[in-house]
């Protein structure tokens, strides 16, 4: 198996990379330096997006027919690889990346005309509603009830974990339309206009503290509200069917670049700050030697990924990789916030509830310490929810178990 890249991939490499130098521009760099969860505000995402747009690169994974790329798993994974290394903002917007491919397998021909033109624009932001109260990791135990009246449904019940819930314009959204002895078999797929009457988004307060209406996630209740029954996708009663297609969407993400980029920010970090000893901390032998594990873990996960990669281009199917790969670098994003905090030292104690608002003219949010050091603690509090979020690491070791071990 050859996992050198292509010439061809080589030069794509090059062009990508003058593209960041010219449009991850010094305030938006600014910005994603002082994020408490590694997001901009929408305004800076939806900007970003639109250059990405104007070079024709904001779909990497869509078919050209809807205004993709075309790209080969070669280019994308070079496009990826070097976005995570140069700590440019994600582009995994949720209607580019996972609401979107549901609509081109299963919408009709009306909702594909609908929707994808204004995702493609960032005209339209979308949140997902998949997770309950109580139903989380066992997703089709979910009771959002959705009773059908003519034309409509009728929605009663909750939400919650609904990512950036506050900016979106619309939902996709997984409800319950019937009782069946077998679950997943009662669940529909919706698609929810957030601006329906009954539609209420409540904040959900985290560890880091975010500054008002910058919250990451919140909960969403549906009091009587009512969607169209044309907003349905595919079938009523097969909305798992279309759920299971987008988490593929969601899972087997290359994670080795972005670990990476975060690695050499501890590097920095332990090259400015003391020991208890009063030499650097990287020149303490116990965090050099914590330091150098994850690095070569991180290598490994690399090689991994490579390999995978390079057999996606072939026609492998991805299977429990994806488990394998989500298990693995939430396993490492965890351990490198672990090594941030413990360089930072009594400097990432302080908080700061609004990191940005040194960037604003006339802020004056006083600084106990380094401006680096502010995010360190938010972003080891944040990223607590990565072996949980995209189905929790139990239960990738369970799916691997299964397909892999046959257990």
């Amino acid at each position: 198996m050859n996992l050198d890249f292509s010439p061809e991939d080589l030069a794509f490499r090059d062009e990508v990379r003058a593209f960041i130098a010219e449009a991850f521009d010094d305030e938006m760099r600014a910005k994603l330096a002082q994020s408490k969860n590694h997001h901009l505000d929408k305004a800076s995402q939806v900007r970003w997006l639109k250059r990405l747009g104007e070079k024709g690169w904001i779909a990497p994974d869509w078919p050209e027919e809807y205004g993709g790329t075309g790209w080969s798993l070669g280019k994308k994974y070079v496009f990826d690889m070097e976005m995570a290394l140069a700590g440019a903002p994600s582009t995994s917007n949720m209607g580019l990346k996972m609401c979107a491919p549901v609509v081109m397998a299963f919408g009709t021909d009306e909702q594909k005309k609908q929707h994808l033109p204004k995702i493609l624009s960032t005209d339209v932001w979308w949140c997902q509603g998949y997770s309950e109260p109580g139903s989380g990791s066992d997703l089709a135990s979910l009771a959002l009830k959705a009773e059908r009246d003519g034309d409509h449904y009728v929605l009663n019940g909750s939400k919650t974990w609904t990512t950036l819930a506050q900016w979106a314009d619309w939902m996709f959204c997984l409800v319950r339309t019937s009782n069946e002895d077998i679950r997943q078999k009662g669940i529909s797929f919706l698609l929810i206009d957030m601006r329906t009457p009954g539609i209420t988004i409540r904040p959900i307060p985290t560890l880091d503290g975010p500054a008002e209406g910058e919250q990451e996630i919140n909960e969403t209740f549906f009091d009587n509200v009512r969607v169209p029954v044309s907003n349905r996708i595919g079938k009523e009663g097969e909305g798992w069917t279309y759920a299971k297609y987008l988490l593929q969407f969601e899972r087997g993400n290359a994670y080795a670049p972005g670990l990476q980029a975060q690695l050499k920010k501890v590097r920095k970090i332990a090259g400015l700050e003391r020991s208890d000893g009063g030499g650097a901390m990287m020149s303490d032998p116990d965090f050099r030697k914590k330091l150098s594990e994850v690095e070569i873990k991180v290598e490994a996960l690399n090689a991994t990924e490579l390999r995978i990669f390079a057999g996606r281009a072939n026609g492998d199917a991805m299977g429990a990789v994806s488990s394998m790969l989500k298990l693995e670098g939430s396993q490492m994003q965890q351990a490198i916030t672990e090594l941030a905090l413990e360089a930072a030292g009594v400097y990432a104690q302080p908080f700061v509830q609004d990191t940005w608002d040194m960037l604003r003219p006339g802020g004056n949010t006083f600084r106990a310490g380094p401006d680096y050091a502010a995010t360190v603690a938010p972003h080891y509090f944040n990223y607590r929810k990565t072996s949980i979020y995209a189905g929790s690491n139990e239960i990738q070791h369970n799916i691997m178990a299964k397909m892999v071990l046959g257990l």
